[in-house]
């Protein structure tokens, strides 16, 4: 390279990071400014014009789902909420009812359903079998040693709560909902965890059962 192109270069070099810095600080920008009471308007209402069906048909007032097969998404972490959305909209995940929603929405209308979110409290649920409160406690806190499955609250917290922007809260989650998570990970209709597909490959109906009741109880 001759000693003219080597500053030409150099300019550009420095031009595109001044862009992707700007471009980044524009997202920042964007994200901060998330708007709950937008968020409020198009969980509630959707927006027909965008195929964007009200969120609270399937989730309910406030996010607190009162359909079991439906996941209460108050109290879910932020990131998580986001990363579910982004995978509807690919192939990561696959859902014939979310896939379209969220396609339709933008990542600003992400982030301002997030930040209504945020805002509410979750109800809380309770564990409804008996019988296998037992079993579910002991999965969940000290796993299937025999079968190579870790506890559950290693990654989602003794509590249920999780790690933000790595591992949902489970806590008060429907346990249709958690069980038909369970196994669509293990049949693998759901494939966007693999740590979860190898996790629930190694459980039974009755330890998937079981678990999904007792985080039903966590607060």
């Amino acid at each position: 390279m001759n000693r003219i192109c080597i500053p030409i270069v150099k300019s550009l070099f420095v031009a595109l990071l001044a862009i992707a810095a700007t471009a980044n600080a524009s997202e920042d920008k964007k994200v901060a400014k998330a708007d709950p009471a937008k968020g409020e308007a198009l969980y509630n209402t959707g927006d027909a014009t965008r195929n964007v069906t009200a969120c609270i048909a399937c989730h309910g007032a406030a996010g607190n789902s009162s359909i079991a097969e439906n996941p209460k998404l108050t109290g879910q972490h932020g990131a998580y909420i986001h990363k579910q959305l982004v995978d509807f909209k690919g192939t990561a995940r696959n859902n014939a009812i979310m896939a379209p929603i969220a396609k339709g929405m933008t990542e600003e209308d992400i982030q301002n359903v997030i930040a209504y979110l945020a805002k509410q409290k979750p109800t809380p649920g309770a564990a409804k079998n008996k019988d296998t409160v037992e079993l579910g406690k002991k999965i969940y806190r000290g796993g299937i040693a025999e079968k190579n499955v870790p506890a559950c609250a290693a990654c989602h917290s003794a509590n249920g709560a999780g790690l933000p922007a790595q591992y949902p809260r489970l806590a008060g989650q429907h346990q249709t909902y958690t069980q038909a998570q369970l196994v669509a990970f293990r049949q693998g209709t759901r494939k966007n965890s693999e740590l979860m597909t190898t996790v629930a490959k190694r459980m039974s109906d009755e330890e998937i059962q079981a678990v999904s009741d007792y985080v039903a109880g966590l607060k």
